[in-house]
């Protein structure tokens, strides 16, 4: 279908545009700020509505593109079923908390968590721990089957990552924990454009119905100059 095949295409540009601007957040922030040890939204409220809030709000409807273009492709009856809802429901939650996060803002590092702050930081958690769930019941569509290996794949170490964060920010007392932070956010990127990858895939199926269409116009146009072909 070139309309699902468009999403995913529209959903990997605005990975791509997503993965530039944070880039650019994290090299023209505050040279005090270190990646290994403050998380990404240290980095973005020190530049309160820049480029790494706009790199989120990119991804959330990047997101939402592929969440329509799924639903398109969703086979007979998984749309209606409990599997194909809480799948659409774990994937608008990923949605809904890159948006939250991104409008609302954590406070400063090292002064008092504000009640922003506390959205924010839970805003971000729904998002982490919802995709992966959903990149679990994506592996098992007909449709992504080719893909099936590596969304497994990406969802445990996924889980192994967010683990590692629960215990950084706890009783690891935040080591590193920016490293794993990051590391996370870039493992359920790329399961996002793994499906968005699969889903921009030429389907072999429409390729032997062009083919098809193609070979029945051409057998009626040479029916027409030669009417002898029709005995």
């Amino acid at each position: 279908m070139p309309g699902t095949r468009s999403a995913g295409l529209l959903t990997l540009g605005g990975i791509a545009i997503a993965a530039l601007l944070a880039v650019i957040g994290h090299v023209e922030v505050n040279e005090n700020l270190s990646p290994w040890s403050l998380t990404v939204s240290d980095f973005a409220v020190s530049d309160r509505g820049g480029v790494i809030d706009a790199a989120m709000v990119v991804l959330a409807l990047a997101t939402a593109v592929l969440l329509a273009g799924l639903r398109r492709t969703a086979p007979p009856g998984r749309t209606a079923g409990t599997g194909g809802r809480l799948t659409e429901v774990l994937l608008g939650s990923w949605v809904a908390g890159l948006l939250l996060a991104a409008v609302v803002p954590t406070n400063d590092p090292g002064t008092p968590m504000t009640t922003a702050a506390y959205v924010h930081r839970y805003a971000s958690v729904v998002a982490f721990l919802t995709l992966p769930v959903a990149g679990w019941l994506l592996a098992r569509r007909g449709d992504l089957a080719p893909a099936g290996r590596w969304l497994r794949g990406l969802v445990l170490v996924s889980v192994a990552l967010a683990a590692a964060m629960v215990w950084s920010a706890y009783p690891g007392d935040r080591l590193l924990i920016g490293l794993i932070e990051r590391a996370l956010i870039l493992t359920e990127v790329a399961l996002i454009a793994v499906v968005a990858a699969t889903v921009a895939r030429p389907r072999p199926t429409d390729d032997r119905a062009g083919h098809s269409s193609s070979w029945s116009m051409s057998w009626r146009a040479a029916s027409v100059i030669d009417p002898d072909r029709l005995g």
